[in-house]
């Protein structure tokens, strides 16, 4: 952002670096800044302007740039409220996506406070790396529009009175969840796709709760704002102008232009220019994650959806057989999968798998960090191991892992996802089979599923009744 000019000391008389304003101009600062406009309660208002607090005005006089004003906060606003509703409506489908109404969503119990539910979809099968690729990669990408949108507005930080009338008030809390809750999402966000679980408390139930807290901010603070912005872009376009003839907006009767403007150290065109090469770089730093090929070299902002080697087994690892604990002797010549259903068990090795009729399919698997890859599955149906054990049409899966611990140890599939023809207990991946890190000795691959819930190291599926909502 252009740096504020240094600011004036209003006793040793005029800046002979600002600009000239007319009498009319100051009268309209004094009448639009509301300088003696006070509601209900009025003497509130005017007590505690009285009794300003030790370097108020020094503090709002000290952001003078020229640049500020309702034309460019209104070219921020409506370039985040044209995006920031798909961060929130694909996390919302994410948390569907995870599976609700078999009770593996998280947060799992959050009462009324959720999207109307639905089976998430199978089809297409690249829904998922869609809506979650999306979610990370756009709430990355637009960090500098959003510091550029605080910046317009940071005058307003120190504007006192706080507040002149009830409304005021009321509009100035839901600032406070507005600038929080964006502030909160995104840095609880960043650390949790480099896992770094700093802040103490459950990553989940958090982001989500303050999703629902950003999001009614948001709502509310675009009822509030509308009109004025749609005024603001209304007027004369101020992009033409070169730094040196960079003039302040009028005054506005929100107080965003600078009470006291020095001299423009960057234009207005300029500072839409670095706001929106710095999203270009994080996007180029960022989108490789989702796009197979050279792109995953650039992905440096998340390490973890980096292609390990050209190998068939070389594409990302979200969590490695050691980390999960698996040890050798767990996945040897003694390893046996149970398959349950109705009234039957049974038990097959790795060769009695590979003896049954094998599928391959390219599918996409995608992780909740944000990064996703493209490969070649081969193994069983999981329709063709819900009829070696007689289970219904009707029956979901229940997978559990050799892991001992984690979240995700276990998975619950829907029944679409059991029969859709794509679905697979994968042996093998790009010809080869699995290696430790990608699940052997068998793994879940299904379409459209979240990566997490492609269970690795698979031990037990059991094909049962889908229970009630």
């Amino acid at each position: 952002m252009p740096a504020d000019p240094p600011s004036h000391d209003p006793t040793a008389g005029p800046d002979p670096g600002e600009p000239r304003r007319t009498s009319e101009e100051t009268g309209r600062s004094a009448e639009a800044t509301g300088a003696r406009a006070y509601a209900y309660p009025a003497r509130l208002w005017r007590a505690l302007d009285r009794h300003r607090p030790p370097g108020a005005d020094a503090a709002t006089n000290a952001w003078r740039s020229p640049v500020r004003g309702p034309w460019l906060t209104s070219v921020f606003g409506v370039v985040l409220l044209a995006t920031l509703p798909l961060v929130i409506i694909t996390g919302l489908l994410d948390w569907i996506a995870y599976g609700p109404r078999l009770g593996q969503a998280f947060p799992s119990d959050v009462g009324w406070l959720h999207p109307p539910i639905f089976d998430w979809p199978t089809r297409p099968a690249w829904l998922f790396r869609l809506t979650q690729g999306l979610h990370v990669t756009l709430g990355i990408v637009l960090v500098p529009v959003v510091v550029a949108k605080l910046w317009s507005v940071v005058p307003k930080l120190f504007d006192w009175p706080p507040a002149r009338s009830v409304a005021q008030v009321l509009e100035r809390l839901s600032l406070l969840l507005l600038v929080g809750g964006i502030l909160f999402e995104m840095a609880t966000g960043l650390l949790n796709i480099q896992y770094a679980y700093l802040f103490g408390f459950d990553f989940y139930t958090a982001h989500w709760y303050g999703a629902w807290i950003f999001t009614a901010a948001l709502v509310t603070h675009v009822a509030i704002k509308l009109p004025r912005t749609i005024s603001a872009l209304r007027g004369p376009r101020l992009t033409r102008a070169t730094a040196e003839d960079t003039t302040p907006e009028p005054a506005d009767p929100d107080g965003l232009v600078a009470r006291r403007p020095g001299p423009a150290t960057m234009s207005r065109r300029g500072v839409l220019a670095l706001t929106g090469g710095g999203a270009l770089l994080l996007a180029a730093l960022t989108i490789g994650q989702s796009l197979d090929g050279v792109l995953r070299r650039t992905a440096l902002l998340l390490p973890r959806g980096r292609q390990h080697d050209d190998g068939p087994n070389g594409f990302p690892i979200n969590r490695t057989a050691v980390a999960a604990g698996i040890q050798p002797a767990d996945t040897g010549a003694q390893w046996r999968l149970t398959v349950r259903g109705g009234s039957r068990t049974v038990e097959v090795d790795r060769d009695g798998l590979l003896a049954m009729p094998q599928h391959t399919a390219d599918l996409p698997i995608a992780c909740v960090e944000g990064w996703s890859t493209t490969q070649t599955w081969t193994g069983v149906r999981l329709r063709d191991l819900a009829a070696l054990v007689g289970a219904p049409d009707s029956a979901v899966a229940r997978v559990e892992s050799l892991e001992q611990a984690g979240l995700f140890r276990q998975a619950r599939l829907q029944v679409n996802q059991v029969r859709h023809p794509d679905s697979l207990l994968a042996l093998r991946v790009n010809g080869v089979d699995l290696s430790a890190d990608h699940g052997y000795p068998a793994r879940i691959i299904v379409p459209a599923l979240p990566g997490v819930h492609c269970t690795k190291w698979v031990r037990d599926i059991t094909f049962e009744e889908q229970p009630d909502d």
